[in-house]
């Protein structure tokens, strides 16, 4: 099984950080919020990652051969990871379609953020999507209401509303498990995943919302940092659910 995570954006919000690195790389702990969350897919048996870079790409090549290099890293991780530049301008659906020979020949595949963490369950997502047969499954959260927003019925997404302010909906928590054939929704690089092709595909029944009633946690600003690090801190970080 392969996981495809975005790791190219310029991510404004956050510049304190990515002045100097890629958002993905921003540090939880001691580790890039790219390895928690690389960790996460691992724990459940998904070790294959193809990682859509643009923005600084070389500071995230650079890390993973390191990892693998250094003398003290005793235990080195069973991932077999492909770094593919997707470009620095272009959007989340773009990326997507830039990797598509990758997973062309997938019954599906992983999708998500470079910059969200979860305690969702891998086996559980794997199983609704099979168990629906629909070509996208989103995983569906209820954090602020700052995002995105889902209107669900019976399981399915019916509309999807760009950052409605307020309410307590469920919004887009990226861990999505696709079908390849997703693609053909893709139009070029200004394609943005979170529009049309969400919306295409809702409006044919083809996207179901997985519901995640856990811990979720997105790192937009300098504020969402400091807070995932205060977690950390106290080692009870809800997404750690590796040992």
């Amino acid at each position: 099984m392969k996981a495809v995570i975005l790791a190219g954006g310029y991510g404004t919000r956050l510049y304190e950080e990515t002045k100097n690195i890629p958002k993905p790389m921003v540090k939880i702990g001691s580790k890039p919020i790219l390895w928690h969350i690389m960790k996460i897919y691992s724990y459940y048996g998904v070790n294959e990652f193809i990682i859509c870079c643009g923005y600084k790409k070389n500071i995230i090549k650079k890390y993973f051969e390191d990892l693998q290099t250094k003398k003290k890293n005793k235990k080195k991780e069973n991932w077999k990871i492909r770094l593919i530049d997707t470009g620095k301008n272009t959007l989340t659906g773009g990326r997507l379609k830039r990797i598509e020979k990758f997973i062309l020949k997938e019954k599906f595949f992983f999708f998500t953020y470079g910059d969200g963490v979860s305690n969702i369950n891998i086996k559980k997502l794997i199983n609704f999507h099979l168990k629906h047969k629909k070509l996208a499954t989103v995983t569906a959260v209820k954090p602020p209401g700052r995002y995105g927003v889902l209107s669900i019925n019976n399981s399915f997404v019916k509309n999807f509303s760009e950052k409605k302010k307020g309410g307590d909906g469920y919004i887009n928590g990226g861990f999505f498990i696709l079908s390849p054939k997703v693609i053909k929704y893709i139009k070029n690089d200004k394609t943005v995943w979170e529009k049309d092709p969400m919306f295409l595909l809702a409006k044919k029944k083809q996207l179901m919302a997985f519901k995640h009633h856990g811990f979720w946690q997105s790192m937009d600003t300098y504020r969402d940092k400091l807070q995932l690090e205060n977690i950390w801190r106290t080692k009870n970080a809800h997404w750690k659910i590796w040992k």
